[in-house]
């Protein structure tokens, strides 16, 4: 194990998504980014380059990691055997963070390589509740869970969803992560306010915020849709966003997340530097 009391919380202060072949500026002049987050899928096999450099890099950076495989939302079981390599990443690892997204991605024997919806109703919300219980139980520490970016609504859902995210939180104890892109992205598809959205969060359950690009496309009627696929810069209304939920939650851990098309180090850099001007606007 890492030592624990080097990097045990994440700063109020820019971070991005860990790549590797940032490795080596990222050592030399990490400028504007104070910590790190990496793909918990990434880095559960045994020994080789990718933990070597990952224990160098936690040697000097505060760590998150986010999984993307638990299928948190689904209706069968957590995979067992999913589960505890995610607890053996985080025992040698010890990051200040660990956070998951509200979403299912498995359904029977298959995986989906996606981040599938599901509907807000008092049986989804006791099923998650009972995957996150199962989680922080195993792995022996709070987990953030994640808003979803939506491109349809349910019918059935009878959960708001900030109301929905708050309820579980008060259930488990979990945190949130929010991801301020998301919910410009659905705000846009699903045609409601995202300034409404960030007033009706529970901010106060809030352990770190993402940003990240999206795509622009049509529906079918040739209304605007959004696609998250964080594969560019942050656009200015999703900043502007940022400024509106850092105005009433206070400063936060705020990552910039590139996962395609990634960039040379210094255009991350200077997003990571727009989000420590955005941090120093706010008193702390």
């Amino acid at each position: 194990m890492l030592d624990a009391a080097a990097h045990d919380k994440l700063p109020a202060a820019p971070g991005v998504g860990y790549k590797p072949q940032h490795f080596a500026r990222i050592t030399t002049d990490a400028g504007a980014v104070k910590w790190l987050e990496i793909h918990a899928e990434n880095y559960m096999g045994d020994g080789g380059r990718p933990l070597a450099q990952l224990r160098h890099l936690a040697e000097r950076f505060a760590m998150s990691v986010h999984g993307v495989g638990l299928s948190i939302g689904g209706e069968g079981p957590l995979d067992a055997d999913h589960l505890a390599r995610l607890k053996h990443l985080i025992g040698w690892l010890n990051p200040a963070s660990f956070s998951e997204h509200l979403a299912w991605s498995t359904h029977d024997s298959h995986f989906y390589n996606d981040l599938l919806p599901l509907p807000y109703t008092d049986a989804s919300l006791q099923r998650i509740c009972d995957h996150i219980d199962e989680v922080q139980e195993t792995i022996g520490r709070r987990m953030l869970l994640e808003n979803p970016s939506s491109y349809l609504a349910f019918a059935e859902s009878t959960w708001s969803e900030p109301d929905f995210l708050a309820e579980i939180s008060r259930r488990t104890g979990c945190g949130l992560l929010l991801d301020v892109n998301n919910v410009f992205v659905s705000a846009t598809n699903l045609d409601f306010s995202p300034q409404g959205y960030i007033d009706a969060f529970p901010l106060d359950k809030v352990g770190e915020i993402h940003l990240g690009g999206h795509d622009e496309d049509e529906d079918g009627q040739g209304r605007p849709l959004l696609i998250d696929s964080h594969g560019r810069a942050v656009v200015d209304p999703v900043w502007a966003l940022l400024d509106y939920t850092l105005v009433k939650s206070g400063p936060k851990p705020v990552l910039i997340e590139w996962d395609n098309d990634v960039p040379d180090w210094p255009v991350l850099e200077a997003e990571a530097a727009r989000a420590a001007k955005a941090l120093e606007r706010i008193p702390a």
